[in-house]
């Protein structure tokens, strides 16, 4: 073997071992998503933590326009360009990728025994014997207050229904402002921060949810009516006009420091802060009774999973991982105040009314609306059918138990455990 020849061997060689290393080095994962106005978060923050922690590893994200998203997806699974990760939407959508095969089984993911069956129920098949998606963040729903006019008018939190209900009668009476901050023109309001919102302290949460699943529980029991009766008692509260109030006015009313309760969702407090000039508190929906047990509605929103396709399944189900980590809880939640960690990691909020809200998972049990499992997939669709009954019930065109047996009509028709 000449000189010549080995020198030739070894650069090759040294050449090899440097291609590989570059290309350890130059793994690069990508992410879909439809939240494009959390960009600066995920490259200012998010991703440079991975990557310290993970060298060797890069990460992209790139976001589509949230009405296209859907669309946008589908053509590049089809084609076969889509990124290594996938964000996902809760239920049904992110099921049906799924099944067409575009989403790998995550079950067997060492990060996935962070997460409640709760936190995975929105990305898991029907029996919760495969998981799609590692869970990223629920919002949570309950009421804000204006703090200084309850100090102004001289009430305090309610903690039962009979409290909630003189705190507004207080409120109305001072003549100062608007007790309740909620419209039905757009008609989603009434049931997600009304019906759903109150809903859980009537039906035990995902007791109730599971039962009506199940077919042993109906629309038309006490339990699933009686939040409606509540609901017809807003009405003499939500102040003149309230038909045509949609809900950019319900938020101007509120930060504008004209109403003193708006029945809320978590996702609210980062445009809240900026814009309210008084300070905000949050309280849990009131129990019936002194004594009685709590529940949330505790809705799972975003999680992340693996493109089924990907070419790099080791590096992507390493980031993956580290979604389910505290370190990402931490980081996730705190970056974007109202969306928060669905982990069993304890995470601190820096956003004291974040604090508020997330504080009521150790006091009360979680669960998530009503209608988003399951029973929508079919006409009538109950989600649909659920706004309009809360919209009808709060104007008084309807009664509680007709709604009820309205919507129990409309499930049964196409609905088997409900024939």
């Amino acid at each position: 073997m000449t000189y010549k020849f080995m020198k030739s061997i070894l650069l090759a060689s040294t050449m090899l071992v440097a291609a590989g290393v570059a290309q350890a080095e130059d793994v690069t994962l990508t992410i879909e998503s439809w939240r494009n106005d959390d960009l600066s978060i995920w490259q200012d923050k998010i991703i440079p933590a991975f990557e310290k922690a993970n060298p060797g590893i890069k990460v992209k994200f790139t976001p589509s326009a949230p009405a296209e998203y859907n669309a946008v997806l589908n053509s590049k699974l089809d084609a076969g360009s889509a990124g290594d990760m996938i964000t996902c939407r809760p239920f049904d959508v992110s099921l049906g990728l799924y099944d067409k095969g575009h989403l790998a089984a995550l079950q067997d993911l060492e990060g996935m025994k962070n997460f409640s069956s709760v936190a995975k129920s929105g990305w898991s098949t029907d029996d919760g014997s495969a998981t799609f998606c590692v869970p990223m963040a629920s919002v949570i729903h309950g009421f804000i207050y204006n703090k200084d006019a309850f100090k102004e008018v001289g009430v305090e939190v309610p903690k039962t229904e009979a409290e909630f209900f003189a705190v507004l009668d207080k409120i109305k009476k001072d003549g100062n402002y608007i007790p309740l901050a909620m419209g039905t023109n757009d008609q989603w309001e009434a049931a997600t921060m009304g019906y759903n919102n109150i809903g859980p302290n009537y039906w035990k949460g995902e007791e109730g949810r599971l039962a009506l699943i199940a077919g042993k529980q109906k629309l038309t029991d006490e339990a699933w009516v009686a939040p409606y009766r509540q609901l017809a008692k807003w009405k003499p509260y939500l102040g003149d006009g309230f038909e045509a109030q949609t809900y950019p006015d319900s938020q101007n009313l509120f930060t504008l420091g004209r109403a003193a309760v708006y029945p809320a969702g978590s996702w609210e407090i980062s445009g809240f802060n900026k814009q309210a000039e008084f300070k905000m508190g949050a309280f849990y929906p009131p129990v019936q009774n002194a004594g009685d047990e709590c529940y949330i509605s505790d809705h799972t929103d975003i999680a992340i999973g693996m493109n089924a396709k990907t070419k790099n399944p080791k590096e992507t189900k390493i980031f993956l991982n580290w979604v389910g980590s505290a370190e990402f809880a931490s980081l996730y939640a705190n970056s974007l105040p109202g969306f928060f960690s669905l982990s069993n990691h304890e995470v601190k909020m820096d956003d004291p009314l974040a604090q508020d809200f997330v504080s009521w998972r150790g006091k009360c049990k979680s669960s998530i609306r009503s209608t988003y499992q399951i029973l929508s997939r079919g006409k009538p669709n109950l989600e649909n059918d659920t706004w309009n009954a809360s919209v009808q019930v709060i104007k008084g065109a309807e009664t509680p138990e007709a709604a009820g047996a309205r919507l129990q009509k409309g499930l049964a028709s196409w609905y088997k455990p409900q024939m």
